[in-house]
């Protein structure tokens, strides 16, 4: 699989850009702040309909402009396909597919893979749990597409029923018609949670000899990487040789909903399901947060979005399915030994993408089409000659 061309319309800094891209390594070149991080993040939101960099759509729209376009060309072996979409801050965004009718956007998820690794990635190892949680449905739903749609219909009824006991607690009244509305959010939560971390566990299991493969390959050091998952239903947390039922988990999650009843009123918010789980890395016994170093960071973060490639390509079995890989700014913060590594591991990808302020900071072995990037005065994309 592989991206031929890109264009984009009032993308962040971009009022217009468009850009021709090869199989194998690509690599851009710019100077910081000319927009390369736009482009691949570009890329990213094509396949996954989310930015690495924000966690709402405004930012990616340029200022002054009311709606954003990203454009593809994507190939899988003799097949080419056109995938449009449209970023409408406050609205539904939409999809053309071969430039059909406009419909929802999530009928484009899966025409395009892609995994991108960048220095906030670092985030993953060492930020809040939500990163590590957006990183296990992001993969999700790379795999199983039709598993957004849970996602988002369990944050539709976290946030109703977070209203009702937040509602409830500011008035200081509990009636018969509060306990037989929760019942009711008890029921759809509980089902639309079930399948998120049915999900979540089959990718963990997925992930698991990736991980610690890549981090050993990356790193070379005698820490074996791991994790654990650590959940509010006590039947999906730990590491699980055989995943529970959606089923299991369901009656688990609504089980565990009804024991906190009491503490949820006093309190006015949700205190089980997947939305309140972490993924604990661990570095050999310790825990990699707060024990990694600076290196051993690097090496996780990038392990895991390594791992979480190799899963990908596992789950397909056409060859030319291979995800687009996306390594933006990484080689320029890694010592000698680590950019030759991640080099080897990368230079298999059907198609890379890599940025970098210096071209010297790129390992040999990636040799390929070298794409000089600037920003002309009116948003325009401009070649390593100036020339739009």
């Amino acid at each position: 699989m592989h991206l031929s061309h890109l264009s984009l319309t009032d993308y962040r800094s971009y009022h217009r850009a468009e850009l021709d891209l090869s199989p194998g390594p690509n690599v851009l070149v710019g100077s910081n702040g000319v927009g390369k991080t736009n482009v691949v993040e570009a890329i990213g939101y094509l396949a996954t309909q989310e930015s690495h960099r924000v966690s709402n759509d405004a930012p990616l729209v340029r200022f002054g402009a009311t709606q954003a376009i990203i454009r593809g060309r994507v190939h899988r072996g003799e097949r080419a396909v056109a995938v449009e979409i449209e970023i409408n801050p406050g609205k539904s965004n939409r999809a053309a597919i071969n430039r059909g009718a406009p419909q929802r956007a999530r009928e484009a998820l899966g025409l395009l893979r892609s995994v991108l690794f960048a220095p906030e990635d670092l985030s993953l190892v060492n930020g809040d749990p939500t990163v590590r949680r957006r990183f296990l449905d992001d993969l999700v739903v790379q795999l199983r597409p039709a598993l957004g749609d849970a996602r988002s219909d369990y944050d539709r009824v976290l946030r109703q029923r977070n209203a009702l006991l937040k509602n409830a607690r500011a008035s200081r009244t509990w009636s018969d018609e509060h306990d037989h509305t929760l019942a009711v959010w008890d029921e759809h939560l509980s089902r639309a949670g079930a399948r998120v971390l049915n999900g979540r566990l089959h990718v963990l299991q997925m992930l698991a000899v990736p991980l610690t493969e890549s981090y050993a390959a990356l790193a070379q050091g005698r820490k074996a990487a791991g994790f654990t998952y650590e959940s509010t239903v006590p039947l999906a947390g730990g590491q699980h040789g055989t995943i529970p039922s959606e089923q299991e988990l369901y009656e688990a999650l609504l089980a565990e909903l009804e024991s906190r009843r009491k503490q949820e009123r006093d309190r006015g918010v949700t205190l089980a399901g997947p939305h309140r789980d972490d993924l604990a890395l661990t570095l050999g016994p310790a825990p990699a947060k707060g024990f990694a170093s600076h290196g051993e960071t690097w090496s996780m973060a990038l392990g895991l979005k390594l791992a979480s490639y190799r899963v990908l390509i596992a789950d397909d079995a056409d060859p030319d399915a291979r995800p687009v890989l996306i390594l933006d700014d990484v080689f320029a913060e890694l010592d000698e030994g680590r950019r030759a590594r991640l080099a080897a591991l990368a230079a298999d990808a059907e198609q890379l993408l890599v940025t970098a302020a210096v071209a010297g900071d790129i390992p040999g072995e990636l040799a390929g089409p070298r794409i000089g990037v600037s920003l002309g005065e009116d948003g325009s994309m401009l070649d390593a000659e100036g020339a739009p």
